[in-house]
């Protein structure tokens, strides 16, 4: 089913969010910048990131304004949110930060979008020295956490077309093949079943499992491996992503027994969310039954990130984020084993606070799967 279109209406509802959000924070107003919550607010993406300033003005004194290099207006006036805003440009030649400092308060407080250019936020500083600015994600880390209803449909699309490519890929040879080849039969197949954009293929056998952030490369698949799976991009705009663990062949006992263990860590992540925790109680669960069975110390990363218009924001389900979870929060839940040298074992979902605790967005099956 095709996602439902985002509305000016959505993106003027957006504006005026963050607006309040960041005046609750103390701030005067927030300044956003190309990339995810430039789209996320407005549904504008410029065509190409450049050293041009493009900068939306979500202030407390003035309409929102999105302020375009003159040779990009077409394209911003011809974007759904961006008719809810009110567009002003700049040439080539001109001052693009006196432009934008008329816009702000010489002794305001902004917030700036994580992802702006150090040229830009140095370009405003120098121009208005009395001003100060903080990230969004230190300041505003709910603004792109919470989703709506229409959001919530397509990360669950996103999740469910991840799920087929996996149930897809158990059908596919492994065995005397490199992972390069398994990772672009994944890519293939995350396209074939609706996403637009491939974030992703991680494709770990063997030793390369042991490293989380492997890059599929030219090992060739052996009978005997272990082999992390972890793939996912953008459906409709909205992310996926999932892992499993699978073996090519008989697993031995210690593969059984680490895999069996990761399961059961994901599963208490997965229990631990309800309304009101703290993000960091996620981890625990996940680590506590990870360090129990003895290893603690490998498992080397958090247990868990946001997703939503990227495969990676705020939320973290890491120790010391005492944000507490709120309905239409969306996150992974992905511990993992790492045994260096040898291999590795991850699981993850995407899941969804409810008001009655956590909901999956992917829902293969969890068991160790064996492969040809």
């Amino acid at each position: 089913m095709s996602a439902v279109p985002f509305t000016r209406h959505d993106y003027a509802a957006r504006m005026a969010r963050v607006v309040e959000e960041g005046r609750a924070a103390g701030l005067d107003g927030v300044l956003i910048t190309p990339g995810p919550d430039l789209y996320w607010v407005t549904g504008y993406q410029p065509t190409a990131i450049t050293e041009r300033l493009t900068m939306l003005f979500l202030t407390t004194d003035r309409e929102p304004t999105l302020l375009v290099p003159t040779l990009e207006r077409p394209d911003a006036e011809a974007a759904v949110g961006a008719g809810a805003t009110t567009l002003a440009d700049w040439t080539d030649g001109a001052d693009p930060f006196a432009a934008a400092g008329a816009m702000l308060r010489p002794d305001g407080t902004y917030g700036i979008s994580d992802n702006a250019w150090a040229l830009h936020l140095l370009g405003l500083q120098a121009a208005l020295p009395g001003t100060a600015y903080h990230s969004l994600t230190h300041r505003l880390p709910m603004l792109r956490a919470v989703k709506d209803g229409n959001e919530l449909a397509r990360l669950e699309a996103a999740g469910a077309a991840a799920d087929a490519a996996y149930g897809e890929i158990l059908g596919v040879r492994f065995s005397g093949r490199k992972e390069t080849d398994v990772a672009r039969d994944l890519a293939e197949l995350l396209r074939s079943f609706g996403h637009e954009r491939v974030d992703f293929t991680v494709v770990g056998s063997g030793p390369n499992g042991a490293n989380p952030h492997h890059e599929a490369g030219d090992r060739v698949i052996e009978v005997g491996d272990c082999v992390v799976l972890d793939f996912g991009g953008l459906r409709d705009g909205y992310g996926s992503d999932t892992s499993r663990t699978v073996c090519v062949g008989e697993p031995t006992a210690e593969i059984r027994e680490v895999h069996e263990v990761v399961r059961l860590a994901q599963q208490a992540g997965v229990d631990a969310v309800r309304p009101g925790i703290a993000c960091q109680e996620v981890d625990r669960a996940a680590r506590r039954v990870i360090t129990d069975a003895g290893y603690g110390e490998q498992f080397i990363h958090r247990t868990g990130h946001g997703i939503g218009t990227t495969t990676h924001e705020p939320p973290y389900m890491i120790e010391g984020e005492e944000l507490p979870l709120v309905p239409g929060m969306c996150f992974s839940v992905e511990p993992g084993v790492y045994l260096t040298g040898r291999f590795g074992v991850r699981i993850e979902d995407i899941v969804t606070v409810t008001a009655g605790g956590g909901r999956r967005f992917n829902n293969t099956d969890r068991a160790l799967q064996v492969v040809a």
